[in-house]
This record gives structure tokens, C-alpha cells and sequence, in this order.
């Protein structure tokens, strides 16, 4: 009989998982941030370009994220909240990468960037154990792993080095220093980075402010031992800017190949209605789970994966 019925991972695994959930908890309980639970199915998704949601035939979509129902709950008057739960993306497979994963997003209200970074960093440390963090800008990055300057990208450089770096038929410039970023982070070893000030083109909803002559996305992604762990935002607040970056995907998805999604009216209504000065951050809980107990893929700390995960 086939033994197909089994968890990818041991039992004593994730009883190990189970505690660590109850330290993640804990550590929001002790800092008065309420816990709270959103749907996984909702009539939209999100037009982001890299993200591509599952849809279900006469419902809607999963979703990628809680971030747009929960930034709904803080215009409506939530306190300091963060949600434990699945999210969902189509084509996200590998060994760090699962369909259906676990996100942790948290918001703060009142906090600056800083603040919150600090905040991610006390909790991996809860979690993992205390490292020392270094701080690296994107640029930084870039210019110590391939010479090249994301705020001023040369096209025909990025994509010759990044087919180089193994990626096939980059569609665009965008996309190839994407790839790029993601392969300078798996360089970096075993050590803890905050990467900042990514360029204003991956502001996604953050917040941009000028840095000389450039603009930066008012971001960061924690990185541990070259995996990328966390990615927060000072919150975009402004509507007419949402409006006009949710465009701005759609004619990207439409040159790319890509179907137009339509734009979130509840989420939008929200944004015009207010959302309050918050900075928020979506953590991947199996992979921090798989770096606290020594684990090498997600499928060593998930009960079960999709056939081919």
C-alpha cells in the first residue's frame, strides 16, 4: 500500500512547530497586538506583477496575502493587529517555495520604519535565537555582487548578466533585476541583513522618499543566511497613488502577456476613506520555522504539500 498518506514532515517536527507558533504568539500578546483572522477567499486579487493569484472558479481568488483586508480592518478602527494563516500563489514551487504557505503579517500603527525593523529583528531572535544584523542597501547589494546600479539600470547589461546567473528569457529589464536581487540575496551566506531602500519601480504599496538624486521605496527585506524571511513597508496612504500604481501593473501585465486584473473597490474605498499612519511587514513563517530547527526545505516543516512540492 502506498505510504503517500504520510506528513512530509516527523511528527516530533512539528510538535516543534507547534511551540514555536505559541512563541510567535507570545511575543505579540506581550507587545498588546491583537490577533486576528480574514478570509483566504475574496472576490479580488492583486495586480502585482510578480504575484499571480489561484483562482476558483465563481467565487473569486485566494489570496496572497491578508494585506488588503487587513489594512480595511485598520481604516475601520483596528489597533496594532497581526494574523497566523495560509496564503496562496499560483506557480511557487521549489524548495523555499510552496503554493499554499504560512504568513505571518503584522501591522503597527505610529511606528516608524525603523521601528518596525527593529520589531522583525526581536522577533526572529525570539524565534531562531539573537544574531548580529547588518544593513545593506539594494544599490550596495547590487554594485558588491554584479557592478550594477538598480536606480540607473543599463538593460542590456542586467539581462547579459542575468542569463548568466541562469535566467532564461527575461521579458523585461524590471524582471531581470528582480532575479538579480533574488540571486545577490542567496549570496550573502550565513548572516542576517536588512536590505533598504529598494528602487522606487519595486515600491509595490510603500511609501518613496528622495535619496539625492533618486527616488527609493520606503521598504526593507530581512534576509537570514540568504533567505529572504520578511518584507515591510512604510504603508502608501494616498488612493489616487494607489489608483495610478494598480494601473500602472495592469499595463505591464498587458505588455507582458499577462490578463489585466481588476482593481480591489473595497480595498480602494478603504484607502480613500483612510488608512491610519501604520508600517506593516508579511514574514514567511515555514521558512523561519525551517531555519530555527536546522531544516533544508519547506516540505520538512509543513504537514502536507501538493503532489510535486
Amino acid at each position: 500500500m502506498s505510504e503517500a498518506w504520510r506528513p512530509t514532515a516527523a511528527i516530533d517536527t512539528l510538535l516543534k512547530r507547534a511551540e514555536l507558533l505559541d512563541r510567535a504568539r507570545t511575543f505579540f500578546r506581550d507587545r498588546d497586538i491583537v490577533e486576528v483572522q480574514t478570509s483566504t477567499l475574496d472576490q479580488y486579487g492583486v495586480t502585482d506583477v510578480a504575484i499571480e493569484n489561484i483562482e476558483v472558479a465563481g467565487y473569486g481568488y485566494l489570496q496572497s496575502s491578508p494585506e488588503y483586508q487587513m489594512k480595511r480592518l485598520l481604516a475601520a478602527g483596528m489597533p496594532s493587529c497581526f494574523q497566523i494563516g495560509p496564503a496562496f500563489r499560483a506557480g511557487e514551487i521549489g524548495r523555499w517555495h510552496n503554493t499554499e504557505f504560512t504568513m505571518l503579517e503584522w501591522y503597527e500603527r505610529d511606528v516608524t520604519l525603523d521601528q518596525l525593523m527593529a520589531n522583525v529583528v526581536a522577533l526572529v531572535d525570539c524565534v531562531v535565537g539573537p544574531m548580529p544584523v547588518l544593513t545593506k542597501t539594494v544599490e550596495q547589494l547590487l554594485q558588491d555582487a554584479y557592478g550594477l546600479d538598480p536606480h540607473h539600470p543599463d538593460e542590456s547589461r542586467c539581462l547579459e548578466i542575468a542569463s548568466g546567473e541562469g535566467l532564461q528569457s527575461a521579458r523585461d529589464t524590471y524582471e531581470a533585476l528582480d532575479f538579480l536581487i533574488g540571486s545577490a540575496v542567496e549570496k550573502l551566506g550565513i548572516e542576517r541583513v536588512l536590505l533598504t531602500e529598494y528602487p522606487s519601480y519595486q515600491s509595490a504599496l510603500a511609501n518613496t522618499v528622495r535619496r539625492g538624486d533618486v527616488d527609493v521605496a520606503l521598504r526593507f527585506e530581512f534576509v537570514v543566511d540568504g533567505l529572504e524571511i520578511a518584507n515591510g513597508y512604510d504603508e502608501l496612504r494616498d488612493a489616487v497613488e494607489f489608483r495610478r500604481r494598480c494601473d500602472r501593473d495592469n499595463e505591464r501585465r498587458v505588455q507582458l502577456g499577462l490578463p489585466a486584473k481588476p482593481i480591489d473597490p473595497n480595498f480602494e474605498a478603504a484607502m480613500v476613506h483612510g488608512l491610519p499612519q501604520c508600517c506593516g511587514v508579511a514574514v514567511g513563517l515555514d521558512r523561519l520555522f525551517a531555519l530555527a530547527m536546522g531544516k533544508s526545505a519547506l516540505r520538512e516543516v509543513v504537514p502536507f504539500t501538493l503532489i510535486g512540492e
